[in-house]
């Protein structure tokens, strides 16, 4: 079966395969890199995953961090994966190497992470470094990025995010947190920020803090944010380790999973002397910070990838291990064998909706990262336009649907477990617990469906979604006749004209003074076009996969049609690995498009209703 954590083979399909990856290195500035590097690049990040990261898993969750006098201390298991991370150069991969990066292309630096992130509680720490040098890298000043750049990339230094305040969560424009200008250029920060993930650890010898602050003086609400770096330790001139800054981890959460995180409540200037370096220009802190918050939507997005596909292949393994009870065909004989419960209809069924999801997903989160591959390799300023605004349209769709069905993906892997699932002695019950933040932080997906239908949809007049549908059509014209894909394409483009109708149906209700009804069905909406990008990423998958199984059936006399038969396993499948994975493909996609995008109707009738009783109940009708 492979990796209890991704389908290698799958990875490869879709890179390969679907993208075709390799035509990223006929340009700049990937012409010295090659296939066989990333699929050598990837083999060595399933090593690490393997060996080193995952056995931690259960093991942090047990131990969880520890705050004493006032510093955090992770779960020992990590310090080794960690240094062997950092020694690997895994934080800064498609970062320049001019910066201490790899630079490979984004699409294959989040190949290679979905096989770290089923363990974020230990891929936060790097993980959140990362975008934080980064944000030095981009914004910083000459003297910011010698200061902290390398240090950072390296590993040697940590980073974090620190946004949240106990009165502004979503509303950012609410914190509180006061910046006051120095004579020489400095600040010193006062305020708390709450849930910082990695807010402190003992993995580094120095965390620097991207905060969130109002300088004194400046306007409310989100124009007047600036942005300062706050290190845990002030920096000297020749680069070591000055006093201790002015700040305390106050506590640290005891949460319902990512134990191995330290998420920390943070108190900055209790003794009025915390050190803070402006980052960028005055009050452009969210322009600035947004960039990392983008990449962390991303982040998520493959967090809810990874902890669906370990969910997934965790389940499998199971099914066709744990026997229980006779097969259908002998269900009246009270002698026959038991079977492998992988053998009953509604067990597959399960495994046959995760898989499909799992599989939509990872080629969407690796068709927005080669999105952003493309924007930079493109020379036609039109083109470069197009993917950038495939990937801003995609954005919300990866962080939200990704992370929910990543949840959902942990519940049915506990359903196919049945009781055994929800028991600590197996590890499904920690793959849900630990996946239902990813709904919630980077901004709730409540938050997201806002973004999407208030702002995405409208950027460019329109022409970011339109481009979308496009690329949609052009894959169901595509497959339209294709014989193993009868139907499918149809179904696939009666989803996507629906839901550009329904984009239109709100711009329309907005325009009429109806703007509660996008409002109030921005989360319906957004689910609903996941739905019609997996449909159509499935559809594509399927089509390219047809095409290789029917030159495999030819090669070997064997009819495609023959392969698609109910309790009848051709003994090609079994024979050919290949054969078997595109078989695969064809399936996965049938049963997303008859089975889940079927539900895109049934939103579209609920949003057509334009009922808003949500919003006609009192607060004391509730109850």
């Amino acid at each position: 079966m492979g990796s209890l954590i991704l389908d290698e083979r799958d990875q490869k399909f879709v890179l390969h395969e679907l993208l075709e990856v390799a035509r990223l290195c006929e340009t700049d500035p990937f012409r010295d890199l090659s296939a066989d590097l990333f699929d050598m690049i990837l083999t060595e990040a399933g090593k690490l995953a393997t060996e080193e990261i995952l056995p931690t898993l259960a093991a942090a969750d047990r131990e969880g961090c520890t705050l004493k006098d006032g510093n955090v201390a992770v779960p020992d298991v990590f310090h080794r994966p960690y240094k062997l991370y950092c020694e690997g150069g895994w934080m800064g991969m498609s970062r320049s190497a001019e910066h201490g990066g790899q630079g490979l292309p984004i699409v294959i630096s989040s190949a290679a992470k979905a096989w770290f992130m089923h363990n974020f509680a230990f891929h936060a720490y790097p993980g959140l470094t990362e975008g934080a040098a980064h944000l030095v890298e981009t914004f910083g000043t000459e003297e910011q990025k010698r200061k902290y750049m390398e240090n950072m990339y390296s590993g040697t230094w940590g980073g974090t995010m620190a946004l949240t305040e106990p009165g502004a969560g979503s509303d950012v424009g609410n914190l509180k947190t006061k910046a006051v200008r120095q004579p020489d250029g400095t600040f010193r920060i006062s305020g708390t920020k709450i849930f910082i993930s990695g807010g402190d650890s003992d993995l580094t010898e120095n965390v620097v803090h991207p905060v969130l602050a109002r300088i004194e003086g400046d306007p409310p609400g989100t124009a007047g944010i600036s942005i300062f770096l706050v290190p845990k330790f002030l920096v000297n001139d020749d680069g070591t380790l000055g006093r201790r800054n002015d700040y305390v981890i106050g506590s640290i959460e005891h949460k319902m999973g990512l134990k191995g995180s330290a998420t920390c409540l943070m108190n900055f200037g209790d003794n009025g002397d915390c050190y803070a370096e402006l980052l960028g220009q005055e009050r452009q802190g969210m322009r600035v910070m947004f960039q990392m918050m983008n990449e962390a939507r991303i982040g998520v997005g493959l967090q809810g990838l990874a902890s669906g596909s370990i969910a997934y292949r965790h389940a499998l393994q199971y099914a066709k291990d744990r026997l229980q009870g006779s097969s259908l065909m002998n269900m009246k004989n009270p002698e026959a064998p038991r079977v492998p419960i992988i053998q009953h209809p509604d067990v597959r069924r399960m495994l046959l909706w995760m898989k499909a999801q799992v599989e939509g997903m990872r080629a969407l989160m690796y068709y927005t990262a080669w999105c952003v591959d493309k924007a930079r390799t493109t020379a036609e300023e039109g083109e470069r336009e197009k993917w950038i605004g495939l990937l801003e349209i995609l954005t919300p769709i990866c962080k939200a649907y990704c992370s929910d069905m990543g949840f959902r993906i942990t519940e049915q892997a506990i359903q196919v477990y049945g009781g055994y699932g929800f028991c600590q002695e197996y590890p499904v019950e920690q793959f849900m617990r630990d996946e239902k933040i990813a709904s919630l932080y980077e901004g709730t997906n409540g938050i997201q469906a806002l973004d999407l239908v208030g702002r995405k949809l409208g950027m460019k007049k329109g022409l970011y979604f339109i481009s979308l549908l496009g690329e949609i059509g052009a894959v169901t014209a595509r497959y339209k006749d294709r014989p193993l894909l009868k139907g499918l394409a149809d179904s696939v483009q009666a989803a996507a004209n629906v839901l550009g109708e329904m984009a239109m149906f709100f711009a329309a209700s907005g325009k009429a003074g109806k703007f509660m009804i996008p409002v109030a069905n921005a989360y319906p909406f957004l689910m609903m076009m996941g739905k019609v990008v997996l449909g159509w990423l499935l559809l594509w998958e399927a089509g390219v996969a047809e095409e290789k199984l029917e030159a495999l059936c030819k090669e070997n006399g064997v009819a495609p049609e023959d392969l698609f038969k109910v309790f009848e396993v051709h003994e090609f499948l079994k024979n050919n690995g290949d054969a078997a994975f595109y078989q695969g493909k064809i399936a996965a996609a049938k049963y997303f498009i008859r089975h889940v995008l079927p539900e895109v109707d049934a939103a579209v009738q609920s949003i057509r209703s334009e009922d808003l009783s949500m919003l006609e109940i009192a607060d004391e009708s509730f109850g």
